[in-house]
């Protein structure tokens, strides 16, 4: 790989050479009067570069529909005005465009809906988002946000929280309550559930906000949602080849693939790098040229020689040492905890041990897996972690969070490999291999793969692995992924909690868990993990997995269910609720036994996946309701599956 880079960087000085060699031989043209060298307005506003109005496309060097500016900041200029569209749809008109030091600072925008609501008590029916591949961004610093719950009624006995008052607006196709809150002013509790609309909007920080006042609910909010919000452009995002392009007075085009085509020079000249000085005059001095040629000329020579030194230097050094960006952190993490992690094996006795990587047991994301055998003949399984560029951090969860385990219910690890971008993790070797065969009870034939007796000992294995993670290690452990996929079943099929690759370690007395973005499975991570307003992130986040997980086992998820059936309209749980029973004795096969096994499964899964996560029980009492009797195991309010 360094060989061939060398290659391709050597060759592209070459072609530099001939290109300064031959001056104008880019010399394609565009409309000057499009990519305008002044300002033009909008209403009030200033639209310049890198901002542009939407009729500005055109064709540059082939490319339709080519910007000259950066895609996604195209301004239409409505009836003097101004507006701007996120993600295609969203309309915002734009308040002032803050031009500083040769840069965008900030772009002020309000919702356009907002502006055009003549009733003085405007309601949005979006929350505002911004594509993941927008120049645009929001600086937290000085943003803060509004929360609007629409429509709420609450049943009987059940009352909204105290001194949260709802406003007096009537919203036109809306029943019930509507309450306009600041965020962090938002009561705790279970009530916005009841709502059958929740969108969050920014607004400016600092904005007076009083909910409490009598202004407030007849409508006093819209003063704040017409003070807008800013959206800053991020210089990070923009392409080595614009930053040069602007450096040399010229504008960046773009094609509609977000593709940098081109350096827009004064003159109507396209460039694909750079203006030249002849570009920036519109005059072309013979005796300017040629001294520019000899000029660049002589530093591609020169560039040439030293790069050529460069890559030999790199090369040597290559074949000696290759070490990913993550491996300082990993060997660091391994030097604090010298007496916690297992053995350390090289590169070469893991290729041993699979020999060669000859047989495969699986794989997904994070890579492989292959069969193995230690020297003492003992079976292993060897995941190789494919992320080598990473910085580790899946490496090093897994290391330090099963390091710190004992457990027959936790899958052990016996070793590791980490030899410069080569990471492994080798684990005592799962015969039944994952509980994902099993999840369903039924195999490609259409047989019971597993008896209900062997399902329940599993659910309530897997229930003390997690007891144990959550209350009963050194530290504790939230898991973050508990699925079927990674429950391996040795060859008693006993169930062992493995892939702690997202796991989460916090002191035993911590109760609340702080994580960067969302992290899990669709279909098992609990609300709170991917939205705050259903409560904080704790160890509960992994008893909703494991409820959602105990609904599949005992076949209670719509792809079981026959299509034809009633239940295929309907969300799972909430028909599981409705028809426990008869549900059971179909499974069961008029087994008395059988019944109040599927019974007491279906229960506490129902038990665990409530929405807000102080109402789920902890680990430790799901041990209890699985081994209790089922006398006493009543179901959940039905209320609180509805989200």
């Amino acid at each position: 790989m360094p060989l061939l880079l060398c290659r391709r960087r050597l060759l592209l000085l070459l072609l530099l050479l001939v290109a300064a060699s031959h001056g104008d031989a880019s010399s394609d043209t565009y409309d000057t009067s499009i990519c305008l060298e002044k300002p033009t307005t909008c209403g009030n506003v200033s639209i310049s570069y890198p901002f542009y109005l939407a009729k500005e496309t055109q064709d540059i060097n082939g490319s339709s529909n080519s910007y000259c500016g950066y895609p996604g900041l195209a301004i239409d200029c409505d009836d003097a005005q101004p507006i701007l569209q996120l993600n295609g749809a969203e309309k915002y008109k734009v308040n002032y465009i803050n031009y500083g030091n040769g840069s965008i600072t900030n772009v002020s925008l309000v919702d356009q809906e907002v502006v055009n609501d003549s009733s003085g008590c405007p309601r949005v029916d979006h929350n505002m988002t911004i594509p993941p591949i927008s120049w645009l961004f929001l600086p937290g610093m000085s943003v803060d946000y509004l929360v609007f719950f629409l429509s709420c009624s609450f049943p009987n006995l059940f009352l909204p929280p105290e001194n949260t008052d709802p406003i007096t607006c009537s919203f036109i196709g809306l029943t019930g309550q509507s309450y306009v809150l600041p965020k962090d002013q938002v009561p705790p509790g279970s009530w916005t559930q009841f709502c059958q609309k929740i969108y969050e909007v920014p607004v400016v920080k600092y904005e007076p906000m009083d909910p409490k006042g009598d202004a407030w609910r007849k409508g006093g909010y819209g003063q704040v949602l017409l003070q807008g919000f800013a959206l800053s452009v991020n210089d990070s995002r923009r392409p080595p080849n614009c930053t040069q392009c602007e450096e040399s007075e010229g504008r960046c085009g773009f094609s509609q693939a977000r593709e940098f085509i081109g350096c827009l020079c004064p003159n109507g000249r396209v460039r694909s790098l750079r203006c030249y000085d002849s570009d920036l005059t519109g005059y072309s001095s013979l005796k300017g040229r040629m001294k520019l040629y000899i000029i660049a000329g002589t530093s591609s020579v020169l560039l040439l020689c030293l790069l050529s030194f460069a890559c030999l230097f790199s090369l040597k050094k290559y074949r000696h040492r290759r070490i990913s960006k993550g491996t300082p952190r990993i060997e660091s993490f391994l030097q604090r905890n010298g007496t916690l992690h297992p053995k350390r094996y090289t590169y070469t006795e893991v290729k041993r041990m699979t020999k060669s990587f000859a047989e495969k047991l699986g794989h997904g994301g994070f890579g492989a897996v292959y069969r193995g055998n230690l020297s003492d003949g003992r079976q292993v399984a060897v995941k190789m972690l494919k992320d080598s560029k990473g910085d580790g951090e899946e490496f090093i969860n897994e290391v330090a969070s099963i390091s710190r385990t004992s457990h027959v219910n936790v899958v052990t690890l016996l070793g590791f490999c980490l030899h410069r971008s080569k990471r492994a993790l080798i684990y005592e070797y799962m015969p039944n291999g994952s509980l994902e065969r099993y999840a369903f009870r039924k195999n490609s034939k259409g047989e019971l793969s597993l008896t209900w007796e062997k399902l329940f000992d599993v659910a309530v294995g897997i229930a003390r692995g997690l007891e144990y993670l959550h209350r009963g290690c050194s530290t504790r452990i939230v898991h973050f992924d508990i699925k079927p996929h990674n429950i391996l079943l040795d060859q008693e099929f006993c169930p062992k909690i493995s892939d702690f690759g997202m796991a989460k370690l916090c002191a035993n007395k911590e109760s609340i868990v702080s994580i960067a973005g969302a992290r899990g499975t669709i279909g098992y991570i609990a609300p709170e993990v991917y939205s705050k307003q259903f409560g904080a992130i704790s160890s509960k986040s992994d008893v909703y997995s494991y409820g959602m997980m105990i609904l599949e086992m005992v076949g209670a998820r719509e792809r079981n269910i026959d299509a034809n059936s009633e239940s295929s309209s309907h969300y799972f749980p909430q028909w599981i609720y409705e028809h426990i029973d008869e549900y059971c004795i179909s499974s069961s096969e008029i087994d008395g036994e059988t019944i109040e096994l599927v019974r007491k499964m279906i229960v506490v899964a129902l038990w665990c996946i409530q929405v807000v996560p102080t109402n789920r029980p902890t680990m430790t009492r799901v041990v209890e309701m699985l081994e209790g009797s089922t006398s006493g195991l009543e179901l959940p309010p039905k209320v609180l599956l509805s989200w």
